[in-house]
């Protein structure tokens, strides 16, 4: 344990030196931080980074450290004449042997969105059996009780995951000529219960001059798994093992994923920005997020989108009148009207960090921010200003 410890501060202290002259330390960074229970690598880093996720970078780059997560409760970690360096350990142990390394991110924050929220295409839903009855007539089922499930071809003995839509996404062509398509949510409040309601409805409104509009998937939520306890027939029973609220007629069953999302999350800089991304939809809230709360973005993997990414958010600049140079009721300002208009340039709003990936949405997590988070927010490259 000390050999991997001298290895690991060893191999920390020069790739941290490495790159002090291109990490940009807070003015108020303290002299030196013991690492506790609790702390995450963002946390860390904001206290002496202006740009916290530069951290990982500089641990990335040091060959001798083979795991970016090693630094554990009870290190100390210092800063040395303007550089960012590792507190000399010492030959001791660690106070508590069982103390795991510190995450990247508060992982706690995203349970519901790491295991329970995930997008399904329109296939998945469209054919997923679904519930039809309670135990004993209940309206509404607990753990330990059956339910029954219309359409399950399934062995006895088989776990799947009961699910209940929340939300469906679709993207339509841009406005402007050559711009990125636009992606839209739709929540479970402007559609009913019934599968004719929530399956997305195809027909002449999809298709348009300027191009056809694309379903992109539904968002459900993984709130229960059941075991099937009968199969065969029109109807098959399963016991609801557990469940985070109550089950019902109406909703539906699915395989449950295996691996829903990566273990590690490590903030970095994006290669590149898709352009026209920007927030599409709020975890829990109607009017806007701030700090640890999930918002919907509006590109994927396939816009190479990948987790860990972090972003700037930006709202766009307003219009504001001239009234120095375009005075009201003035023959400039009436031959002159959009000269008369000002756009003030984009205001900065926080960052935000990408930890699940869909094909055409991904989830991120609003790290820090100055103000409110909105829909309709654009996101830009977190080094530079737009």
């Amino acid at each position: 344990m000390l050999k991997k410890l001298l290895a690991v501060s060893a191999g920390l202290a020069l790739a941290l030196s490495v790159y002090a002259a291109t990490t940009e330390l807070r003015s108020d960074a303290p002299e030196s931080y013991v690492v506790k229970k609790g702390d995450t690598l963002w946390s860390i880093a904001g206290r002496f980074l202006n740009k916290p996720w530069h951290w990982p970078e500089v641990w990335q780059d040091n060959p001798g450290v083979k795991n970016p997560h090693l630094i554990y409760p009870g290190d100390t970690l210092v800063l040395r004449d303007g550089h960012v360096g590792v507190g000399e350990f010492g030959p001791r142990i660690r106070a508590d042997e069982g103390d795991a390394a510190i995450p990247a991110i508060p992982l706690s924050e995203l349970k519901q969105w790491l295991k329970n929220t995930r997008i399904v295409s329109e296939e998945s839903l469209r054919d997923a059996p679904h519930v039809v009855g309670i135990e004993e007539n209940h309206l509404r089922g607990a753990p330990g009780q059956l339910i029954y499930v219309r359409g399950l071809s399934a062995q006895p003995g088989t776990r799947l995951a009961l699910v209940r839509p929340i939300g469906r996404y679709y993207d339509s062509p841009p406005v402007d000529d050559g711009k990125p398509r636009e992606v839209h949510r739709q929540s479970k409040d402007t559609f009913h219960d019934s599968r004719k309601q929530i399956l997305w409805q195809h027909g002449p409104i999809e298709f348009t001059l300027k191009g056809n509009t694309r379903f992109l998937g539904y968002e459900v939520m993984d709130y229960g798994v059941v075991e099937v306890t009968r199969s065969g027939g029109d109807v098959s029973s399963a016991l609801l093992v557990n469940s985070d609220f109550e089950a019902k007629d109406g909703d539906y069953v699915l395989p449950i994923v295996d691996a829903p999302y990566d273990a590690q999350y490590l903030p970095h800089r994006p290669n590149s920005v898709p352009d026209k991304m920007r927030v599409i939809a709020f975890s829990d809230a109607f009017n806007a997020v701030g700090p640890l709360q999930v918002v919907a973005l509006s590109r994927g993997s396939e816009d190479g989108i990948e987790n860990g990414q972090t972003f700037s958010i930006y709202q766009k600049g307003a219009k504001v009148e001239d009234r120095t140079d375009y005075p009201k009721g003035t023959f400039r300002k009436f031959f002159h009207p959009k000269d008369s208009k000002a756009k003030l340039p984009p205001e900065f709003v926080g960052n935000v960090m990408v930890f699940r990936t869909f094909q055409r949405v991904s989830y991120g997590l609003v790290m820090d921010t100055i103000k409110p988070v909105h829909i309709g927010n654009f996101l830009h490259d977190p080094d530079t200003v737009p």
